[in-house]
């Protein structure tokens, strides 16, 4: 049954946020279901591509006795829909702390001021480690990413600096039983010399930066589609 191990952690984690989306008294979330999945699927296809490589590169490695056996490139199917499913429940955490707390977000001084931080010290671990792949690529990657949020000053990051606290307890405890945390053997195991060597619990710091930037870079996408969807409807109703 040990097999069944990944699988099961990639459905467990989707399910209960996607039934919720279905809930219509509340948010009634999956009618942005559109929008929602173009977002996921698009930054999902840049990680998948990343992971491939990395994959390729033995900068990480699955282990077989919790896998189905099914692969692709390397890559088993659990972590095919890992690029989908958890990116779903991890931003329907967001929008979720959105609805329900309209509230909840920082002042645009302060988000600009955390992200001046997080980009000097994200470009700085990029800079003094570009001899370790995983470490230059996550680093490198939400550097950048900051770099556009102090140029264009998104107003989203306001609350998805909050929500990421939120989204990072379930986050840690999912990628927790990948690395090793709940099992015997690590489902993913990671060639060291590509990584900083520190571990938040049992897995690579890098896997928060990467996450960040995964579901922060979904949230961007979705709030353009969803702004274009929105009107082009209102335009084919008033046609």
């Amino acid at each position: 049954m040990q097999n069944y191990y990944y699988i099961a952690l990639d459905i467990c984690s989707f399910l209960i946020p996607f039934l919720f989306s279905f809930e219509k008294k509340w948010m009634n979330f999956i009618r942005f279901w559109k929008p929602f999945f173009s977002a996921i699927i698009l930054v999902g296809l840049f990680f998948i591509i990343w992971d491939i490589y990395f994959a390729f590169e033995n900068v990480w490695g699955f282990n077989n006795e919790y896998l189905i056996g099914i692969r692709w490139f390397k890559l088993p199917l659990e972590e095919w829909l890992f690029f989908l499913l958890i990116p779903y429940a991890s931003n329907f955490i967001h929008y979720s702390l959105e609805y329900f707390f309209p509230k909840l977000e920082l002042s645009k001084n302060i988000t600009q001021s955390i992200t001046i931080v997080l980009f000097i010290v994200s470009l700085g671990v990029f800079t003094w480690n570009l001899d370790k792949i995983y470490t230059a690529a996550s680093f490198g990657l939400f550097s950048l990413l900051m770099l556009f949020q102090m140029l264009f000053q998104w107003k989203y990051a306001r609350r998805f600096y909050l929500s990421f606290i939120v989204i990072y307890i379930p986050f840690f405890f999912v990628n927790s039983a990948l690395t090793g945390s709940y099992s015997e053997n690590p489902v993913v195991f990671y060639n060291n010399n590509e990584n900083l060597g520190i571990r938040v619990g049992t897995m690579p710091l890098e896997d928060s930066f990467y996450c960040f930037s995964m579901l922060y870079g979904s949230v961007l996408l979705f709030e353009y589609f969803r702004r274009k969807w929105n009107y082009s409807l209102s335009m084919s109703v008033k046609s």
